[in-house]
This record gives structure tokens, C-alpha cells and sequence, in this order.
């Protein structure tokens, strides 16, 4: 069962009074999110920069530059060795892994815990309580003049013991070492402890793929690229490495996982998600929020976890971030809401809100998305975190509040608990006053503090709020580096491998003894093989300089395989225009093979919104062209955090790859793919798309396949949701029924379809594939999809080998949300595919609602 408590945040934004706040708060103000994205401060001239309201504050991080930013030519690196990967295939079904996530839903081993939590809020002041549902950034408690910035003590002892501020967040603009971290939050916690009633202060990050704001930390593949593993019990202690090295940094509140659905790419924040599918998205959030949590939150090495984003985020129309969405309570309920919901029955501890809107209304102002659906109809206890600003954009960017005063009322009776404010006291003012003259009953501000003192008192902080400090030592280990590996070299996908004029075998793997040319912008980018959310915001600026020494682009990992003789490098492009391009077409003509690397570079939210369209840049399609008119056989390797089109150029490419964001270790991963040290098993966790506009997802309606000649291949990708190729071959065969025929009224009682299949490795190397089931509803009230994901197993196989895999489907697989935006099974005939097999059978009686 969950075991926290949800409630409504709020902050409005009256002009003047947050004039005479600034003025007022003078020393708390300068914070880090002061820092333009788009425009970086000139630290050079004679007079700061005026105050601004933090109204109109942005997120900390230089943006990365437009054309990209590639590595230094003259680094030492080396390459691991590959040896076996530290986590083994378990081959189990995804609803097997599941159902144990929710079964071993995350407790405390803390004694009368809400004995201790009644007694406490007993004793707490308004403005005590108030204080606990504040959030302020880091940049309002430190001396920015130098880096790493040290904690300002007159700043630190206003904001806790004027203001009992009960959060702080984030970091000031780049990733700290550890032992800058504890020198901060230790700071942070003594203060905290001499307050009258000594409540710690409840650190929270985003720490998106590894530990990214500590910079020992090793980095892995973000969420895109995990997704495409399908490997379950390797995102579990992905997630599990994160979160000890969290909690070894001094922090024990993480922001992730992120569960909103990849339903558009071009969404700057695809690669945050887990792909397009429901039923992947929730096996591989649940595993995050296991490894991160998991089953006792106060031990040490786990971590809080905070889902986000409480919801429709991910869904809006123009495909931007933070714009209006448009999700029916059909939609809402079928591919939004699965997934966050069984994160709440695993005991995930908070959610962050939404910044957008769903449906003409702020998700920060819904009463009825954050009380009636995720309080009372998912039963979620636990805390309720704002976004950044965001009851502030109730007023400047929303508009419908006049007053930030107005807006913080909205959001504590939506079902808000704590606000992101960041970066000024207008909450703590505001929401103090509005108790005070009626307007808020202090029993509503009792229910969010309960919740966020159970939290503290779950974790352990009230006990040792530095606890998991002592494992500093285990951050950024050897085994963490191969788990790393292990999950960049499962994530690579290969999606074309054809034969050349010059060899009857496919390209791939290389041989070793290949004259090769790597060229292309993101060849030799630690950026893009890492993305935003790494050392800074944006994953620009004082990040190039951070990336751990020794780590491989791939450029630099197939010249320590080959030597230098053997390999060349010339750019070609960068991402948006050509760079010695004819020098690269020149070495493609002395060259065997060349691997053209292409993508994007780094980004995040609004910073990575799509200014044209989703097809890949003029510059790099004509690189990859130029190349191949060469005559030279071409690997197209994709580096990037959404499935940019390529149009016709994809047709100039012999060998296809895609790497997603890998992480460091991307560079050495993509080359053990391509030289066969290690057999590519990465299978899409979404649909790569044909074309920038009018593409479908996997699961789309049957009237989405017309085309412009009324055939129905309007629906066609380049690649379909769920492919990826190997080096060796696997066979399907014994597709088995226990039943072909069921009643509505025996499902009800538990009878399930059994379904059987057998995998053959018929190829001459091991290797790893995916086993896919999935169900079609053949008629149904509301017009069913072509398809759905089911049920998935990984499994690894030796030559030769064959493994029998047994699915089970229940009553609320067969499930659809019906005209009433409720559940139900109706008769009718349901088809079961996995690979080219399909097995059908019917079930009668009448529908269950």
C-alpha cells in the first residue's frame, strides 16, 4: 500500500508586493535560476544586473550551442573490457516482474510513525507549517562569487529560522563534488537543527540518468535509451546506483522517474520518457522506482522518489513544451494514467505536478486531477511537489489567476502539498496570510504538513538527516562503470543490416581489418551521447569540462581499436551546417566503410523545442548523401534524443544503428556493437516515423492506415515500435491456446488464457531478443487499436538453444475504457500475435464493467 499523503500547493504573483519582497529579501535573492537560457550573463561588466522579479526566472544551465560541441582531438582514453555483464537475463515475463514490484511495495521500519508525525504538527506555529510546504532553490542560501558556491550563514539562518522553509532543491549552475555536497547539505541540516522544534530540511534533485549533479557520479543511458533494453532487472539497479549515489551526496529526495507517455517525438522530453507504450512505460517505471526506493525508503542507499508528471505533460498539441493538451477521459485513462497508477500502489513517496494544461485547465489548478483522480481514484497518499514557478504561471503564463495570491488559494484547494516557489518568500507570505483572514482552514495546511513530515520521518531524516553520506566512497565504481556499459551496449538497436556490392554478408559487424572514416557531428559529441540533464540544466556550458577522463566518443573508441592508421576523422558537418564536408567526401573515397554518426546535441524542455520540423537538419542529410555517392558502403549511426526523419537519405545508408542517449560510455558501446565484441539486443520503444508529420503510432486505429489513394498504408514507419536486429537469428515457433473459447462470467471467477511459445536461437552466435505479445480486439464499442503490448520477456540464448515462455492474460488485459470512460470486457473474438505467429480465440457472455 502507498504510504504517503497528497495536497495542494499554491503561489501567485502580486507585482507589487513581490517588488517589496525583493527589496525586503535583498540577500536572499541572485539565485541561480536568475541565468537567461538563452543569453549568458557578461560577468565583466561594472554594474550586477538589476533584480528581477522571479516571475520571470528561468531554469539554471547555459543552453548547449545550436552547432553542437565536440571533444577536445588530443584526450587520453581507453577502452574497458567487455567480460560479462554484471547483470544476467532472468528471461521472467514483464507481468510476472510486475506483479512483484507491487507486491514489494516500498515500507519504512520506522516505529509509530504517524503517532510521531500527530505529535510533532501538534506543535507546529502557522508560519512553522507554512514553512514545511515551501521549496526554495539552493542559489537563495549561497555566495555565488565562487565555485562550488559556499552556503551564505545570514541567507541560510533567514531562510530556516525566519521562514522554517522545510525544502531546498537543486544545485547552483553545475553538478558539485561529493564533498562539496555534504559541506552544503550538512550546512543545511544544522541549521535546521537548531530550530525550535529541529524539523530537517527535505533535499530534493533531478537526477535524470545516474546521478548527474554529483560529479563522480557515473552516468547512464536516460530513460529512452533503458526503455529500448527492455530489460527490467537492469533499470532496477540502474535505478538502484542512482539512488545510492543520491543519498551518498547528502540528498535523499529524487525527482524521477518520469512516467508521462513519449506519444509525440517532438517533445523535447522524449528521451525522459520510457517510449510510446503503456504497458512498457509501467514495467520499466516500476523498476526505476524499485531500485530507487526500494523496500525500506529510510535505509541509506534509497532514495524518495518524486513521478512526474502528474499528467497529460507529455500530450500537448503543437508538440512543444508546456503547452495546452487535449486529452479526452478515454485517452486520460487509457494511455496516462496506467502507469502512474501502479507507481502509486508500489508506495511511490510524491509526484510532481504537471506544468501545462489538460483540457483549458492548469494542472496546478485541477481539483479534479489532483484530488478526485489521483487522491481518490488512484488512492495516492503521499506528497504533491509544484514544478518550478509553476503557481506563479498560474498568473503570468496561465491566466487564470489575477494575483499570486489568488493563485496560491487555487492551488493548495486543487490538491497542491509543497511549492516549488523557487526563488523568492511570496508562498510562504501569501499562504500565511490567506489562512489568517479565512480564506484557507489551517485543518487543510495540517493535511499537507502530516504529509510532509511522514515523508522526513520515513526516511530517517529526524534520526541522521546525513545518513548514506558513508558510502561516498562506493560512487562512481568500476562495477558501476560496467553496469553502465552494460546498459548502453543493450540499448543500441540495429535497424538495417544489409549486404554490400563488395561482400555477400551484411556490413555489420566490422571485420577489424576495415579502413574507416568517422565523420559526422555527434562522432565525437560527449554531449550528445549524454544530453540535457548532465552537470548542467541544459547539459551546455561548464558540462564540457566535467565528463570523466578516459571515456571514449565514438570516434576516439574505434581509433583505440584500430589505431590511428586505420581510421580518420573529419567532421563533415556539425549539426546544423556543413564542415569540411569535401574533405570528408575525399577520405570516404580511400575509405572501406564509413560510419556517419548524426542526431542532436543536448536540450531540454522549452530550450528543446522544435523551430521547424522534426526531420533531421539539411547539413546532416547532405552529409550522409555526399558520403554515399562515394560508392562507400555506409553505417548510419543515430545519436539522438528523439527519432529524427531522414526523408529519402535513410535509403543511402547499407547499416543502420541507433544509440539513443547512451551516456558516457556510449562511445566504447557503439563500437563494441559494431566490431561484434558485443551482439546488438536494443528493440524501439517507439514507433521511428517515415516522415515529420502524419505519422502513427504502433497502436493506432484502424482508420489511421488510409493513404492519399485510400490504401491503407498511411501508417507505414520506417521502423515499427518494438524492432531491432541482431547478428544472429531467432525462429518462433509452438504458438499454444490452453483455451480457445471463454465466458465474460469465468474470467470474472480468475481464468486466464495461457499462451506458449518457443524461441529458437537458429543462428551461429548468442545473442538476446525480446519476446513481444500482443492482443487485438477485433470489434469493440469504442473503436479499438490495431494492437497492443501485453506482455515482453528478454531472453539470451546460445546457439542452437530454444527457451518455452508461458504468458498469462487476465480479465483486465482483455479490458478496454469503454463510452463511460470506465473499464470493461466485451464479447467478441481477440487475436494474440508474438513475432509472425497469431493465435485467436473468443470470449462469450455478457460484458463485465
Amino acid at each position: 500500500m502507498p504510504m504517503y499523503d497528497p495536497v495542494p500547493r499554491a503561489s501567485a504573483w502580486i507585482p507589487m508586493f513581490s517588488l517589496f519582497i525583493v527589496l525586503l529579501f535583498s540577500p536572499l535573492a541572485g539565485c541561480t535560476q536568475t541565468q537567461s537560457t538563452t543569453e549568458p550573463q557578461d560577468e565583466s561588466a561594472d554594474e550586477p544586473a538589476p533584480p528581477i522579479s522571479s516571475n520571470d526566472l528561468s531554469q539554471t544551465g547555459a543552453r548547449a550551442a545550436d552547432d553542437g560541441a565536440p571533444m577536445p582531438l588530443d584526450r587520453s582514453v581507453s577502452l574497458m573490457e567487455v567480460g560479462v555483464h554484471p547483470i544476467e537475463s532472468t528471461s521472467a515475463s514483464s507481468q510476472t516482474f510486475i506483479e512483484q514490484a507491487l507486491s514489494d511495495s516500498t515500507g519504512s521500519r520506522i516505529s509509530n510513525l504517524d503517532a510521531r508525525v500527530d505529535s510533532l504538527l501538534a506543535q507546529m506555529t502557522l508560519e512553522e507549517k507554512v514553512g514545511q510546504m515551501t521549496q526554495l532553490e539552493l542559489g537563495m542560501i549561497t555566495d555565488r562569487d565562487t565555485f562550488p558556491q559556499p552556503i551564505d550563514p545570514e541567507k541560510l539562518r533567514r531562510v530556516i529560522q525566519e521562514y522554517h522553509v522545510g525544502s531546498i532543491l537543486n544545485v547552483v549552475d553545475t553538478a558539485f563534488p561529493l564533498d562539496h555536497w555534504h559541506e552544503v547539505v550538512r550546512a543545511v541540516q544544522d541549521e535546521a537543527a537548531e530550530t525550535r522544534l529541529g524539523i530537517p530540511v527535505l533535499y530534493g534533485i533531478d537526477a535524470m540518468h545516474g546521478t548527474n549533479y554529483t560529479q563522480e557520479a557515473i552516468l547512464f543511458p536516460h530513460s529512452q535509451g533503458m526503455a529500448a533494453t527492455w530489460n527490467l532487472d537492469l533499470a532496477e539497479e540502474v535505478g538502484a546506483i542512482t539512488a545510492r549515489d543520491v543519498r551518498a551526496s547528502g540528498i535523499p529526495w529524487n525527482f524521477a522517474p518520469v512516467l508521462d507517455a513519449g506519444r509525440d517525438p517532438r517533445w523535447p522530453r522524449f528521451y525522459e520518457t520510457f517510449g510510446e507504450d503503456v504497458h512498457l512505460t509501467t514495467a520499466m517505471g516500476l523498476a526505476m522506482n524499485r531500485g530507487m526506493q526500494g523496500p525500506d525508503i529510510g535505509a541509506p542507499e534509497r532514495v524518495a522518489t518524486s513521478l512526474k508528471h502528474f499528467v497529460g505533460y507529455s500530450g500537448s498539441e503543437s508538440g512543444r513544451d508546456r503547452t495546452p493538451a487535449r486529452i479526452s477521459d478515454i485517452e486520460l485513462r487509457e494511455q496516462y494514467l496506467p502507469q502512474f497508477q501502479a507507481a502509486v500502489e508500489a508506495g511511490a513517496a510524491s509526484v510532481m505536478v504537471n506544468s501545462g494544461e489538460v483540457n483549458g485547465v492548469p494542472v496546478h489548478a485541477s481539483h479534479f486531477l489532483l484530488t478526485d483522480v489521483l487522491r481518490e481514484e488512484l488512492g495516492f497518499e503521499g506528497l504533491v511537489l509544484t514544478d518550478w514557478l509553476d503557481i506563479k504561471k498560474l498568473v503570468s503564463l496561465h491566466r487564470v489567476a489575477e494575483n499570486e495570491r489568488e493563485a496560491t488559494k487555487m492551488a493548495i484547494e486543487a490538491g497542491v502539498d509543497m511549492s516549488m516557489v523557487p526563488s523568492d518568500v511570496s508562498f510562504f507570505e501569501n499562504l500565511t496570510a490567506l489562512v489568517e483572514d479565512g480564506e484557507i482552514a489551517e485543518s487543510r495546511i495540517d493535511e499537507s504538513v502530516r504529509r510532509i513530515l511522514r515523508l522526513k520521518f520515513a526516511l530517517g531524516l529526524f534520526d541522521d538527516p546525513m545518513a548514506g553520506t558513508e558510502l561516498a566512497d562506493d560512487v562512481g565504481s568500476d562495477r558501476d562503470r560496467h553496469v553502465a556499459l552494460q546498459a548502453a551496449h543493450e540499448s543500441v538497436t540495429l535497424l538495417r543490416n544489409d549486404t554490400t556490392d563488395t561482400e555477400d554478408s551484411a556490413l555489420l559487424p566490422f571485420s577489424g581489418s576495415e579502413r574507416v572514416l568517422v565523420t559526422g557531428p555527434t562522432a565525437h559529441s560527449m554531449q550528445s551521447l549524454n544530453n540535457g540533464w548532465t552537470y548542467t540544466w541544459q547539459g551546455g556550458g561548464a558540462a564540457q569540462d566535467l565528463f570523466h577522463e578516459g571515456r571514449p566518443t565514438l570516434m576516439e573508441a574505434v581509433r583505440e581499436r584500430i589505431g590511428s592508421d586505420q581510421m580518420t576523422y573529419v567532421p563533415g558537418s556539425t549539426l546544423t551546417r556543413p564542415d569540411r564536408l569535401e574533405e570528408a567526401v575525399s577520405a570516404a573515397q580511400e575509405a572501406d566503410v564509413a560510419v556517419v554518426a548524426v542526431g542532436e546535441g543536448a536540450y531540454t524542455e522549452t530550450a528543446g523545442n522544435l523551430t521547424h520540423s522534426l526531420m533531421l537538419p539539411n547539413a546532416q542529410r547532405a552529409l550522409v548523401q555526399a558520403i554515399a555517392d562515394t560508392g562507400t558502403p555506409v553505417v548510419l549511426v543515430l545519436v539522438q534524443g528523439r527519432p529524427r526523419t531522414l526523408g529519402v537519405t535513410h535509403e543511402a545508408a547499407d547499416a543502420i544503428v541507433t544509440a539513443y542517449n547512451p551516456g558516457t560510455e556510449g562511445g566504447q558501446a557503439l563500437a563494441d556493437v559494431l566490431y561484434g565484441d558485443v551482439n546488438p539486443s536494443g528493440h524501439l520503444p517507439y514507433t521511428y516515423p517515415s516522415r515529420p508529420t502524419g505519422y502513427a503510432l504502433y497502436d493506432h486505429k484502424p482508420s489511421e492506415r488510409l493513404a492519399a489513394d485510400f490504401s491503407e498504408e498511411g501508417a507505414e514507419p520506417l521502423f515499427p515500435f518494438g524492432y531491432g536486429e541482431s547478428y544472429t537469428t531467432f525462429e518462433y515457433s509452438r504458438l499454444t491456446l490452453n483455451d480457445s473459447t471463454l465466458t465474460t462470467s469465468a474470467l470474472q471467477d480468475g481464468a486466464t488464457v495461457d499462451v506458449e511459445v518457443t524461441i529458437t536461437n537458429t543462428g551461429d552466435r548468442t545473442g538476446q531478443d525480446v519476446v513481444q505479445l500482443y492482443l487485438s480486439d477485433e470489434v469493440a464499442s469504442v473503436t479499438p487499436s490495431v494492437r497492443k503490448l501485453k506482455r515482453f520477456a528478454k531472453v539470451d540464448l546460445e546457439p542452437g538453444a530454444s527457451e518455452t515462455l508461458t504468458f498469462q492474460l487476465t480479465q483486465d488485459d482483455l479490458s478496454f475504457i469503454g463510452r463511460d470512460a470506465a473499464p470493461v470486457v466485451e464479447p467478441g473474438r481477440f487475436r494474440i500475435q508474438i513475432d509472425t505467429l497469431e493465435r485467436t480465440f473468443t470470449v462469450s457472455g455478457a460484458p463485465i464493467r
